[in-house]
């Protein structure tokens, strides 16, 4: 590993992770106070209303905005590279296992974060909450977020960091990566469940150089949250045993079924994926 090559890397990476701040924080700025204006509100009371779950359609735009003009400008100068290689290559196997890998990782994550008692504050709840009620809160979470994170933390990031880091390095590229993404969602309780999924999804980039398996497990891991919370949306603070009606017993039953998805689902992927170039 050259120094000159890991360190225009890491410029590379500050870069990409400061564009993401930036293009959110202009997008939520101008929608509070565009809406501000037109509404003849106090620009400071809805940024404090929008942290505790109000103004839920202001946030909800400037997130659907701000994803929107992260994909195209990522995709327009090539920092994250899109190419119809992969798809030629029938990745269908790879796409389904991907699937099935992010519901296998759904409960233990879970599981995870709770026994190193980590805990989401109430107006992260609220927000959540809020978001999820909105008619676009799945176009954002569900849709745009997967792709724009994919893009950015994996086919941005983490590209650059493994060709900087080589063969021996790649598991670095992909911890250091994940570590990132983790630290992006702001909270403990997220970035715990973050760094768990930016595992596997730096597996799956490592192994195809492709964002498209990535994208599907993402897309699945928010989906089922987005489902769960309007199934169940008393669910959305509780814990994992109060799933399973307090039940401990079937609580372990769950995460055992779990496992039963994940570890063949990580064993047909590393039998299945491949660089569409190889």
């Amino acid at each position: 590993m050259e120094e000159k090559s890991i360190l225009k890397s890491l410029l590379y990476v500050a870069l990409f992770v400061s564009l993401f701040f930036v293009i959110q924080f202009i997008f939520e700025f101008s929608a509070i106070g565009i809406y501000t204006y037109l509404k003849g509100s106090d620009f400071n009371e809805v940024l404090k209303g929008i942290q505790t779950g109000q103004y839920t359609d202001v946030i909800v735009i400037s997130y659907l905005l701000s994803s929107v003009t992260v994909i195209l400008l990522f995709v327009k100068r090539k920092w994250s590279p899109i190419s119809p290689t992969y798809l030629r290559s029938k990745p269908w196997g790879v796409l389904f296992w991907s699937a099935m890998l992010s519901i296998g990782l759904i409960l233990p994550a879970q599981f995870i974060y709770e026994k190193v008692q980590i805990t989401v504050s109430d107006n992260m709840v609220q927000l959540f909450e809020s978001i999820m009620k909105q008619p676009l809160g799945y176009l954002v979470i569900g849709i745009l977020a997967p792709i724009a994170e994919e893009l950015i933390f994996r086919g941005a990031v983490l590209r650059v960091l493994l060709d900087a880091f080589g063969r021996k390095g790649r598991w670095l590229a992909i911890v250091l990566t994940a570590l990132i993404f983790a630290a992006i969602h702001g909270n403990w309780a997220q970035g715990t469940h973050a760094f768990v999924i930016g595992i596997a999804l730096g597996w799956l980039y490592m192994r195809t150089r492709s964002v498209l398996p990535g994208i599907m497990l993402h897309w699945v891991n928010n989906t089922t949250a987005y489902i769960m919370f309007h199934l169940m949306p008393d669910m959305a603070d509780g814990k994992l045993i109060d799933f399973f009606h307090g039940n401990e017993r079937t609580m372990y039953l769950g995460l055992l079924f779990s496992f039963c998805i994940f570890i063949p689902a990580i064993f047909q992927l590393a039998a299945r994926m491949k660089r569409a170039d190889e």
